[in-house]
């Protein structure tokens, strides 16, 4: 098993966190190995021996691995315990020790954020219709409620579709300048004239930047070029593939 980590919350006193990577579970095929995604059509038991490797990896029971019912959304819950059934929303922050907030992903951006001082710790799950839509200020204020405070909260945003990998309609950029004025600044022309490159972790950042956390970092990981190390719904996509493997990104409280 692989996992990564963020410098900047490996520094974070009573925290531990991971960014899996596809590798060391016992999927097959398009879900080799580590699929985690329960909405995916993999064989349900693979999917729970997987989540239970990466509980395991975390130090944490497997009910305590709390993943919600993504549904690109600016929703994000408060867990005091794990969870009776998956709420639908994108962001989980829970200030309970041996509770692992986590967010499933295939080129979304996740993002796990810590305020080591209050002891607050969230996970998000931010696409393009996330981000523009308010998950990560939605999750930074649930944070807030619980006691952290904005200048102390550390984020990292793991691996996810990068600039060069992402390609976007015109139309997409002027959706995002209707919605995010300065947004501009994350496109840049694409190999045709009606196509741009987006940078969905520089755009993550920034609005990391806006709900006031400003020690935030991207691995630099791209999931779509990367195919050893990451599931990538665009690279399915592009291969006309029927479904693709969902990567974990998980952070608990010692």
């Amino acid at each position: 098993m692989q996992t990564l980590t963020s410098p900047l919350l490996a520094a974070a006193q009573g925290v531990r966190h991971a960014f899996f990577t596809r590798q060391g579970g016992v999927s097959t095929g398009v879900y080799a190995s580590l699929n985690v995604g329960i909405g995916s059509k993999d064989q349900p038991g693979h999917v729970q021996e997987n989540r239970a490797r990466c509980a395991a990896a975390l130090g944490v029971e497997l009910r305590a691995l709390l993943t919600c019912y993504q549904i690109h959304s600016s929703v994000a819950v408060i867990a005091d315990a794990p969870f009776a059934e998956r709420p639908e929303a994108d962001g989980v922050v829970t200030t309970v020790a041996g509770l692992a907030c986590g967010a499933l992903s295939a080129d979304c951006a996740p993002i796990l954020l810590a305020d080591p001082e209050a002891r607050v710790v969230a996970a998000a799950h931010a696409g393009w219709k996330g981000a523009l839509g308010g998950v990560i200020a939605a999750t930074v204020e649930a944070m807030v409620a619980k006691g952290a405070r904005r200048e102390r909260i550390v984020a990292a945003v793991g691996p996810c579709i990068g600039p060069a990998s992402y390609e976007v309609g015109a139309d997409f950029q002027d959706r995002f300048a209707a919605q995010a004025p300065g947004s501009e600044r994350f496109f840049v022309p694409g190999r045709a004239p009606d196509k741009r490159q987006f940078d969905l972790p520089g755009f993550v950042l920034g609005r990391l930047a806006e709900a006031g956390v400003e020690r935030a970092e991207w691995i630099g990981r791209d999931t779509c070029a990367e195919e050893a190390l990451f599931f990538s719904n665009r690279r399915g996509f592009l291969r006309a593939e029927a479904d693709y493997g969902r990567l974990l990104s998980a952070i608990v409280l010692d």
